[in-house]
């Protein structure tokens, strides 16, 4: 077990499997030494635990949590081609997608469970540039979506 995945552990957390591409794209990909993951949705074993809009059906703090999920899956598709979570230089940069009612405007702390996630599992490596937005509606009526970038040690 890789040290992150023992971080995982020590969190309550388990490395989810991959969540497969619901549409013509690969989870991650890798180009020299960076990994761009695809925007994860917080899928939990093949199905949103939640649908709706941040602000009306979905609640900041339910949203925060499923961006937790999302963190988790774009480790899980960072480890599908990087074979190693203990390969991760640092996470270059986050960006996450909030589907939120007209007057929700917490899109940051929304984004910030994928932000506290990485900060906790990978600490200084951790730390990263980061944009959150607010959408009008996301694939399959998820609250949030997450894709990050990571700089692999060479």
């Amino acid at each position: 077990m890789s040290t992150v995945e023992a971080k995982l552990a020590e969190l309550g957390l388990t490395l989810p499997d991959v969540v497969p591409p619901l549409a013509a794209y690969q989870p991650a990909v890798q180009s020299g030494v960076y990994v761009y993951t695809s925007g994860q949705l917080p899928m939990v074993d093949g199905k949103l635990p939640v649908t709706g809009k941040v602000g009306a059906e979905v609640t900041p703090d339910e949203a925060k949590d499923l961006a937790r999920t999302c963190a988790l899956n774009a480790l899980a598709a960072v480890k599908s081609v990087a074979g190693d979570l203990d390969r991760i230089a640092r996470v270059v940069k986050v960006v996450g997608f909030v589907a939120s009612a007209a007057d929700f405007t917490g899109q940051p702390g929304v984004v910030n469970g994928a932000s506290e996630l990485l900060g906790e599992v990978l600490g200084d490596k951790g730390v990263h540039a980061r944009s959150a937005v607010g959408v009008a509606v996301l694939p399959l009526d998820a609250p949030v979506e997450v894709e990050i970038q990571v700089e692999l040690a060479q």
